[in-house]
């Protein structure tokens, strides 16, 4: 089976549609920033936990505070070149992302050095507009992006929001 791990993408509408990211911890990293940013999420501790429980938890645990307490929409599940599936759920809050206190991780480092350090699994937090915000997010998380938009933007008749799909 597959690696499968639940997120948290925030959203705002106003002045344009941004979303919240979390920059990844650790020396890999360090001073990246396309494709080095992550809708904060983790993989599922047990089998039977419902994902956005799964996505809920991680949120809190990567950032450092609980998730907002908002209505959350199931964008979709997202799969990576890898097989490693995510599902992510959508909320939409004005969340401060000027505090991030992760959990985190050891790693060799540097590496065959015999010695262990502790990093962040996320050591910021930002705000970005979707044209932002795709190319300094995972490869494996941009369809989500995709979801996020047409889950918030109207239809309009002229241009339906799906292929085939004929204006009433």
């Amino acid at each position: 089976m597959a690696e499968t791990s639940a997120g948290i993408l925030l959203f705002r509408r106003a002045p344009a549609l941004t979303v919240l990211l979390g920059h990844m911890g650790g020396p890999f990293w360090h001073g990246k920033d396309a494709s080095a940013w992550s809708i904060p999420k983790g993989t599922f501790i047990a089998e039977d936990e419902e994902p956005l429980a799964a996505a809920l938890r991680e949120f809190e645990e990567e950032i450092g505070r609980p998730a907002p307490d908002v209505a959350y929409r199931e964008l979709g599940v997202f799969r990576y070149s890898s097989g490693k599936l995510v599902w992510v759920f959508a909320g939409e809050s004005d969340f401060d992302a000027g505090r991030v206190d992760s959990n985190t991780f050891e790693l060799e480092w540097p590496p065959r050095s015999g010695r262990r350090q502790s990093f962040p699994e996320l050591d910021a937090a930002g705000w970005f507009p979707l044209r932002d915000a795709r190319p300094r997010l995972v490869k494996g998380q941009r369809a989500a992006l995709d979801a996020l938009a047409e889950l918030v933007t109207p239809a309009h008749p002229a241009h339906p929001a799906h292929p085939g799909a004929s204006a009433s």
